[in-house]
């Protein structure tokens, strides 16, 4: 029983003293990031990475537009041309079977 007891005081300690340590740890890293963060410099970089995004963003919104302006002309003119298959074909058959109706009648 003494052994567990030892036990449990032993890592309620080194828990106490291991989170005390580790939060001040995370607190100098913290510190020292808002430091970098907030220097002109880097929010000089910052603000010129965003202004290229923009820019970027802007020039591939417009490409895209394009893009697809040209496979919707594309689609419609393909849309188009199996129309006219379509109806190519239906007047085809439309007359095959006038001929076959005609063949029919004329036959005793």
């Amino acid at each position: 029983m003494s052994g567990k007891l030892m036990f449990v005081i032993g890592f309620g300690a080194g828990y106490v003293l291991g989170a005390k340590a580790g939060r001040e740890r995370y607190e100098q890293i913290t510190g020292s990031a808002q430091k970098v963060w907030k220097d002109p410099r880097v929010q000089e970089k910052v603000a010129q990475g965003e202004q290229v995004a923009k820019e970027k963003a802007g020039d591939l919104g417009t490409m895209a537009a394009v893009k697809a302006s040209e496979v919707g002309d594309a689609a419609a003119e393909k849309a188009h041309e199996v129309g006219d298959a379509a109806a190519q074909k239906a007047s085809e058959v439309a007359a095959d079977a006038k001929h076959a109706v005609r063949n029919d009648d004329a036959t005793p």
